[in-house]
């Protein structure tokens, strides 16, 4: 399997929380990276993308329950790895903990910013293999 990843040319291993296994699960839903213009187009195909429920002017958006199940999922556990905090207090990826901190204090619930985290690694992933390059941690200057 490692030998089949390789010969595509994406790096997906190379960002914490993405091992074989999940690498080759992404790579298999998504297919050809190229069929989507947008990182907004993969969230939306994954069910990520909120979806607008309204009707005579008033309405609200909610959580979609389209798009690909299996990709929403991955991204889903995965987004749970990226915000994990060992016993010691330290957690797995400090940014994506932040990041997390910092939606449930600007008011959103937990699982908002669950669904903000999964729509960062969708844009994270859909770059990482529209430009077949390894994972760069962001930082802070």
């Amino acid at each position: 399997m490692q030998q089949l990843i390789d010969e595509t040319g994406y790096q997906l291993d190379t960002m914490t929380g993405i091992n074989l296994i999940t690498a080759s699960h992404l790579i298999s839903e998504i297919g050809d990276i190229n069929r989507f213009p947008t990182a907004d187009k993969l969230a939306s195909f994954a069910g990520i993308s909120p979806v607008k429920f309204s009707s005579a002017g008033k309405g609200e958006d909610k959580r979609s329950r389209q798009g690909n199940r299996i990709l929403n999922s991955i991204f889903y556990f995965l987004a749970i790895q990226m915000i994990q905090v060992s016993k010691n207090g330290t957690p797995r990826n400090k940014v994506f903990h932040e990041y997390f901190v910092r939606k449930i204090s600007e008011g959103k619930s937990k699982p908002q910013a669950l669904v903000c985290i999964q729509r960062r690694l969708v844009r994270i992933i859909y770059g990482m293999m529209k430009n077949k390059t390894a994972y760069v941690p962001y930082k802070k200057i």
